[in-house]
């Protein structure tokens, strides 16, 4: 069962790899940084500050906490734990790899940081703010960003999925710490 799931992740890459051009290169490369968001995280950090006040600081704790958690859960609780190559590290699959300015990345990959870290910035951001249009905005933002790793050529289909379900229930679980804080602190405070 594994080879087999092995075999179908690993022609999927092959496919959405093998979709690229010059043009595309930039753009995913782009997508893929992590500074390349910083001017959406500041205005995402300014409606937290006007929509919650005094309480901004602890929900900007909570988001910070689900980043680190899903990123250090990714890597210390996936990564090293399995020790999967990434593609771009897999012997079979070196000479066929659309890399994009020969970056790699570490050895391992399974599964994605970048998308256990979005999708858990997703979920807890959907969550708090419950509105609609910002909530397809900000699962299109992370499915973006995951995708780029794999057209990168350094991540497998399954490394995305496996990071985007792991940061979804970070994000989930963190959400509903959050609450739970919060109504302690309320309680506190009155």
């Amino acid at each position: 069962m594994l080879e087999l799931l092995n075999n179908i992740d690993t022609q999927l890459f092959i496919f959405l790899n093998s979709i690229n051009s010059p043009f595309w290169d930039v753009i995913m490369r782009w997508i893929s940084g992590s500074k390349s968001w910083i001017p959406m995280y500041l205005v995402i950090v300014a409606f937290i500050i006007y929509k919650f006040r005094w309480k901004a600081i602890i929900t900007l704790l909570f988001v910070a906490l689900v980043v680190t958690l899903a990123d250090q859960i990714s890597v210390k609780g996936f990564k090293e734990v399995f020790e999967r190559l990434r593609p771009c590290h897999t012997p079979e699959l070196q000479d066929i790899v659309h890399l994009v300015k020969n970056k790699c990345g570490g050895k391992y990959g399974f599964i994605s940081s970048h998308a256990a870290n979005t999708f858990g910035v997703a979920f807890f951001l959907s969550q708090l703010f419950k509105n609609r249009n910002f909530s397809v905005f900000i699962f299109v933002w992370a499915s973006i960003v995951s995708y780029s790793r794999i057209y990168l050529g350094v991540h497998f289909p399954f490394d995305v999925l496996g990071g985007a379900i792991l940061g979804s229930v970070i994000g989930f679980s963190v959400y509903y710490l959050h609450n739970f804080t919060l109504q302690k602190l309320s309680k506190h405070f009155k």
